[in-house]
């Protein structure tokens, strides 16, 4: 008899395993030696335990489905329980008891992942059925809406399917929206014609007026009429392409002559303004020299008389305007700062608040100096350092206050 820790071959060629539950037989040997039996039944256990350790590995380290791994379990369970090997067959079920819960574990993890993933989609779902349902009850931009709801349809799909009586229930209301949308759209194109023909009549009316007005030489009520009538047309809606093409070229055509005919005009005025320009030049060329400032009160007076021969010198052409007007006014602004600049220097409640800063200031310094020589006969170092800091800091504030009051010398 020959023996092992998992088993033996007994002296008729009966080979046994040891398990928990006790010895069972699992073949015969006549051919040979008992350890080569032994060998063979060991060589069968080693297959089994090569598919456990397999299963482990795509258990622990796949994605395999938990019904896929539980009915491996189950065939693998009852291999191992009947198996014709020698081996540790209690610790190969031990391994499938553990395996076994692991995958309960992973298929309540995929149930509650595809709870989570049924949640979302309902929320995609709804969130695609609500804004459906705004675009068939509000928009009137018709293109993007029906290309936005293809667009909606495309999502649906793609989402992930929920349970059966919400899909339906959702899927109805979004086919409802869709349906609703269409016959809105339908609505407003066949009321489109109706509406184009009013609005046809109205910019009849509107080009009527405007061809009236074509040959006025009232200028600025006229260019008002032009803008209220370009204000209804812009208000009074769309006609059809041909409708609306035609009747603007005539409403542009009479706009055009009014406008051309009063360029013409205020091109030959600005031609007689442009004798009054060439002064305002020389004007503005003497002005400039009254920069820098040295004397406000007489750069004042210079400038007084500038402007009054600026304002006897007339009109000028409008495209030269801005630009003198605004280089005469930066000279004012010139002569105005200086002069207030000379207001402040003069103030003299501003100079006596100089002098009182300077005042203190000189009275703090005199106080921190004898402090700080108290300090020093009496060795106080920290007084010393904390005297000498704010003696420093004064000083300098001094210095900027006698240069401020040196301003109003």
């Amino acid at each position: 008899m020959s023996t092992d820790p998992w088993g033996r071959v007994d002296d008729d060629g009966t080979v046994y395993v040891r398990t928990a539950e006790g010895e069972r037989a699992v073949g015969s040997w006549k051919a040979g030696e008992p350890e080569e039996a032994l060998a063979y039944f060991h060589r069968k256990f080693d297959e089994l335990a090569g598919q456990v350790t397999l299963l482990e590995q795509r258990v622990r380290g796949t994605d395999l489905p938990p019904a896929q791994a539980e009915a491996t379990i189950v065939k693998l369970r009852e291999a191992i329980t009947d198996a014709h090997a020698v081996g540790d067959l209690d610790a190969l079920l031990n391994r499938l008891n553990t395996l076994t819960e692991l995958v309960a574990q992973r298929r309540e993890e995929v149930k509650a992942a595809r709870d989570v993933a049924r949640a979302e989609a309902k929320g995609i779902k709804e969130r695609i059925v609500a804004e459906a349902e705004r675009i068939a009850d509000d928009t009137t931009h018709w293109k993007t809406g029906g290309e936005r709801l293809r667009q909606l349809i495309e999502e649906w799909k793609a989402a992930e399917r929920i349970d059966r009586v919400t899909e339906a229930a959702l899927w109805k209301r979004l086919s409802a929206a869709r349906t609703a949308f269409a016959k809105r759209r339908k609505a407003y194109f066949a009321g489109l014609d109706e509406q184009r023909e009013g609005v046809r009549s109205t910019k009849e009316r509107i080009v009527t007026e405007a061809e009236a007005l074509a040959s006025s030489t009232d200028w600025g009520a006229t260019a008002s009429a032009y803008r209220e009538l370009m204000q209804e047309w812009k208000t009074a809606g769309r006609a059809s392409r041909e409708v609306e093409d035609e009747l603007w070229g005539r409403f542009k055509g009479a706009q055009d002559q009014f406008f051309q005919a009063r360029s013409a005009v205020f091109a030959e005025r600005d031609a007689s303004l442009a004798a009054n320009a060439e002064i305002k030049e020389q004007l503005l060329v003497e002005a400039e020299k009254i920069l820098p400032v040295t004397d406000a009160r007489a750069a004042r007076g210079a400038l007084r008389n500038l402007l009054e021969r600026w304002e006897a010198a007339g009109p000028v052409p409008r495209e030269q305007r801005d630009r003198l007007e605004g280089g005469l006014r930066k000279i004012d602004e010139a002569v105005r700062k200086a002069e207030e600049t000379e207001w402040k220097r003069s103030n003299p409640e501003a100079r006596a608040r100089a002098q009182n800063t300077v005042d203190q200031l000189r009275k703090s310094i005199a106080q921190l100096e004898g402090r700080l020589a108290k300090a020093r006969e009496a060795g106080r170092d920290k007084d010393v350092k904390d005297s000498e800091e704010a003696l420093t800091a004064r000083r300098s504030w001094l210095e900027e206050a006698e240069r401020t009051l040196a301003e109003f010398s």
